[in-house]
C-alpha cells in the first residue's frame, strides 16, 4: 500500500513538471512560429464582388493574426462605390495592407490607382503602371465637375495620410495622368519597386509603417508564409462573366440570336441561347459603367442589318449597321474608368457581323420565302455527301447544286456516298444512304412483248 501510495505521488508531481514545462515553452514556440501573409487577388474589373471579396480576406486575416494581407493588384478600375467599399476595408484594418501591382504588365488604373494609395504600403514590379483616374460620365457640365472634384480630394487625402506625393496623385484624376512604376517612385508616389513577392516581403521585413487609422506596425515578413485566399468558383465564374468584353459579346450575339429565331421561326435552341446571352449581358451591365448611348447603338446595327436583309439595294443599311456596331461598342463604356471593349474584340464582333448577316441570316430568310411547293421538292431528293460526310452529329452535303448542314440519325454515311433527303427542318436535312428501293422509285415498268408500257 505504501508503494503504490508513493507510485501515485511520484506520478503526480512528473505531470505537473509536464505541464509546468508545457505552459513555458507555449509562449517561446508562438514567437518563433512563421508568420503568416494573407494573399488576395484583384484582377479584372473592380465590382461588387471582388469588393466583397477583399473585404472579408481583411477581416478573416485580421481574425486569424496575419502579419500582413498582400493585395495582388492589375485592374482597369471599376465600380467607384466598390473601390469605396475596398479602401474603407483598408483603411480600417489593424493589419497592415500591401498593395503590389503585378506581374511586369500589370495596371494599377482607374479605381485600381486609389487601392493602391490606400495601402499603408504602395508597391510595384518593373514594367507596371499607375493612374488614369479621371471620372466623366455622360452628363457632364457641373455634375461631372463634382464628380471630379471628389475624386481628386479622395486621392489627395489618401497621399496625405501616408505621406505620398498629393500633387502627382491628384494629376491621376485631374488630367488622366498614367506613369511607369520608376517614374512613380521617383515622384514619391509609391514605397518601392520589387520584381517578386518574395523580394517585396524580404525588403518590408522590420519596417514600421503607419496604418489608415493611424496607428503604427512593424512589418515581420521574412520568410513569411502566404496563404492565398482565392473567390469562390461560383463567385469566381460571376466575376469572370462580368467582363466588359464577353458582356458585349454576350449583348450583341444575344440580339442576333433571337433575330434569327424569329427570322426562322421553330428553332428554340438559337432563341434559347440568345436570350440567356442577353439576361447574362443585363447582369454584367448592372455593375459595368455602361452608357445607354453605347446600348442604343448596338441595337441600331441590329435594325440596319435587318432591313439591309429585308430591302437589299445599295448596302446603305448594311454599311449603317457596321458604323452603328462599331460605336456602339466604343462607346458601350465609360471609357475614362478605364473599362472598354477590346479594339481586336471589336473587330472579330464586326467580322462575324458580317458573316452572320450577310451568310447565315441571308440563308435563313432565302429558304423562308421559298414557298412550300419548292421546298418540298427537296424532301425526297437525292444527293452526295461531301468530303467530311455526314453522321448523326452532323455534316454537309449537296442536293439540288446546293450544300445543305445534315445529320444522319442510322449512321455514319462517307464523304462521296449518295444519300436520301428524309425531310426538312429548318436549314437541316435529315438524310439516310441511298438504297436500291430509292433508286429504283420512279423507273419504267419492263415492257413485255407485244405489250405496251404501263
Amino acid at each position: 500500500m505504501q508503494r503504490r501510495g508513493t507510485a501515485r505521488v511520484t506520478a503526480g508531481i512528473g505531470l505537473l513538471a509536464c505541464a509546468a514545462l508545457l505552459a513555458i515553452a507555449s509562449p517561446a514556440s508562438a514567437q518563433t512560429a512563421q508568420p503568416v501573409v494573407v494573399s488576395v487577388e484583384l484582377t479584372g474589373v473592380v465590382d461588387p464582388l471582388i469588393a466583397d471579396h477583399i473585404g472579408s480576406a481583411i477581416s478573416r486575416a485580421t481574425d486569424e493574426g496575419a502579419a500582413a494581407v498582400l493585395i495582388m493588384i492589375d485592374t482597369p478600375g471599376g465600380l467607384s462605390s466598390s473601390m469605396d467599399e475596398i479602401d474603407q476595408a483598408i483603411l480600417n484594418s489593424t493589419v497592415p495592407v500591401i498593395g503590389y501591382v503585378a506581374p511586369s504588365g500589370a495596371r494599377a488604373a482607374s479605381a485600381g490607382a486609389l487601392v493602391l494609395l490606400s495601402c499603408p504600403v504602395a508597391a510595384m514590379a518593373p514594367g507596371t503602371n499607375v493612374g488614369a483616374s479621371t471620372p466623366i460620365g455622360l452628363s457632364g457640365g457641373d455634375l461631372a465637375r463634382k464628380v471630379r472634384n471628389d475624386a481628386a480630394a479622395s486621392i489627395r487625402k489618401l497621399a496625405q495620410t501616408y505621406g505620398r506625393n498629393e500633387d502627382v496623385a491628384e494629376s491621376f484624376v485631374t488630367e488622366a495622368v498614367s506613369i511607369t512604376a520608376q517614374e512613380a517612385l521617383d515622384a514619391d508616389v509609391i514605397d518601392l519597386i520589387s520584381p517578386s513577392v518574395a523580394d517585396l516581403l524580404t525588403q518590408l521585413d522590420g519596417e514600421t509603417v503607419t496604418l489608415g487609422t493611424g496607428a503604427t506596425a512593424t512589418l515581420h515578413t521574412a520568410d513569411a508564409q502566404i496563404v492565398e485566399d482565392p473567390m469562390g468558383a461560383f463567385v469566381g465564374f460571376l466575376h469572370t462573366l462580368l467582363d466588359p468584353n464577353l458582356a458585349f459579346i454576350f449583348f450583341w450575339l444575344g440580339l442576333g440570336l433571337i433575330v434569327l429565331e424569329l427570322i426562322v421561326p421553330g428553332h428554340i435552341f438559337s432563341g434559347t441561347i440568345g436570350t440567356l446571352m442577353l439576361i447574362t449581358a443585363f447582369v454584367s451591365f448592372g455593375v459595368l459603367p455602361v452608357r445607354f448611348i453605347g446600348i442604343a447603338l448596338l441595337v441600331l446595327s441590329v435594325v440596319g442589318f435587318v432591313i439591309e436583309l429585308k430591302a437589299p439595294g445599295l448596302g446603305v443599311w448594311g454599311v449603317v449597321g457596321m458604323i452603328a456596331l462599331l460605336l456602339g461598342g466604343w462607346f458601350l463604356y465609360d471609357r475614362s474608368t478605364g473599362v472598354h471593349v477590346s479594339p481586336a474584340v471589336l473587330a472579330g464582333v464586326a467580322i462575324f457581323a458580317g458573316v452572320f448577316f450577310g451568310l447565315v441570316v441571308a440563308k435563313a430568310l432565302q429558304i423562308r420565302n421559298v414557298p412550300p411547293s419548292q421546298l418540298r421538292v427537296i424532301v425526297g431528293a437525292e444527293g452526295v455527301a461531301l468530303a467530311s460526310g455526314v453522321g448523326p452529329t452532323g455534316g454537309l452535303v449537296r442536293v439540288a447544286a446546293e450544300e445543305w448542314n445534315a445529320i444522319a440519325p442510322a449512321g455514319t454515311i462517307p464523304g462521296g456516298a449518295p444519300v436520301h433527303v428524309i425531310s426538312l427542318d429548318g436549314l437541316v436535312l435529315t438524310v439516310e444512304p441511298v438504297t436500291i428501293e430509292h433508286a429504283t422509285v420512279g423507273q419504267a415498268a419492263p415492257i413485255e412483248e407485244g405489250g405496251t408500257a404501263t
